[in-house]
C-alpha cells in the first residue's frame, strides 16, 4: 500500500454500469458476445481506477475472466467494479458481472473479471496511487488476494523471461 493520507476505501471508487441487451449484441446461439460484456468490464474498472486514482488510467492486463453463463438479448446486464488492491502505481480491480430478466427480476451472476491498470502522469509514465484503506474482513481478503495475484504473475514472467 502507498501513504495512508491519500488512502481511499475501495467503496469511494467503486462504480457500477448497466446496459439493456439488444439483438444486434448476440452471436448466432442467440448469447451476447464476450467481446461486448468485456467492453463494459473494462469501462466500468476504468472508471473506478481513475476515480480512486484520480487521474487517467490505462489498462495493463485482464488477468482472469471467468464466463459462467451466456447472457441473452433482452437481458439487463450490470458490471460492479471495485479496487481490490493496490501497490506503487498499479491497482487491481475486481469486476463482478450479473444478467437481469427486467420482466421477472431474476438476477444471476454470469462472469467475474480481473483487471489491472496503472495510473499515468502527463507524459504517459506510471504515476504514484493512493493507498487503499481496508476497513473490512472482506476488503482486507481481496486486498491479500490481489498481493497473491500480483505475486504469482511476477514469477511467471520472471519464469517466462528466462525460458
Amino acid at each position: 500500500m502507498t501513504e495512508d493520507r491519500d488512502a481511499q476505501t475501495p467503496d469511494e471508487s467503486a462504480s457500477e454500469i448497466t446496459e439493456f441487451m439488444m439483438p444486434g449484441q448476440v452471436n448466432n446461439l442467440g448469447h451476447v458476445f464476450g467481446g461486448v460484456v468485456l467492453s463494459m468490464v473494462d469501462h466500468a474498472a476504468a472508471i473506478t481506477a481513475m476515480r480512486h486514482a484520480r487521474q487517467p488510467c490505462v489498462t495493463v492486463s485482464i488477468s482472469q475472466v471467468d464466463f459462467k453463463e451466456p447472457i441473452y438479448s433482452g437481458e439487463v446486464v450490470t458490471c460492479r467494479a471495485r479496487v481490490h488492491y493496490v501497490g506503487r502505481t498499479s491497482m487491481g480491480i475486481g469486476v463482478r458481472v450479473v444478467a437481469e430478466n427486467p420482466i421477472t427480476g431474476h438476477r444471476r451472476e454470469t462472469n467475474d473479471c480481473y483487471m489491472t491498470f496503472v495510473a499515468i502522469d502527463e507524459d504517459s509514465r506510471p504515476a504514484p496511487v493512493p493507498g487503499l484503506k481496508l476497513i473490512t474482513d472482506e476488503d482486507k481478503e481481496r486486498f491479500e488476494d490481489g498481493k497473491r495475484r500480483r505475486e504469482s504473475r511476477e514469477a511467471l514472467e520472471r519464469e517466462l523471461a528466462n525460458d
